[in-house]
């Protein structure tokens, strides 16, 4: 799930479907083998969003993410809009390296 509000902020949460459910039911004492599919099946971030219409980008300014790594940082994705549907690319990967294709609907 992507939410882009018209005051320019953004969240984004993305998780396997077959994420494994913690045997001790506490994530907080979960082991490590249900640690590392947690982390490696999923990621999340929020921030501030703009978009150039004119470039063709979408601009982001993390705020916080389950990556640490990209927090407080800017990254662009290029982006085409065609009625409902979004297709964008990032040139930057959490899972090292690689562009990213994504394509998004619109739900109303």
């Amino acid at each position: 799930m992507v939410v882009y509000d018209s005051s320019g902020r953004f969240i984004l949460v993305l998780q396997r479907a077959s994420l494994p459910k913690f045997a001790s039911n506490n994530r907080m004492t979960g082991t490590a083998e249900e640690n590392k599919a947690i982390v490696q099946g999923s990621i999340a971030y929020f921030g501030r969003y703009s978009v150039d219409e004119k470039e063709g980008k979408l601009l982001l300014h993390y705020n916080g993410s389950t990556y640490p790594n990209w927090d407080g940082e800017d990254q662009s994705r290029s982006i085409s809009i065609s009625n409902d549907d979004s297709n964008m690319i990032s040139p930057v990967s959490a899972v090292g390296g690689g562009v990213v294709h994504l394509v998004l609907r619109r739900v109303r």
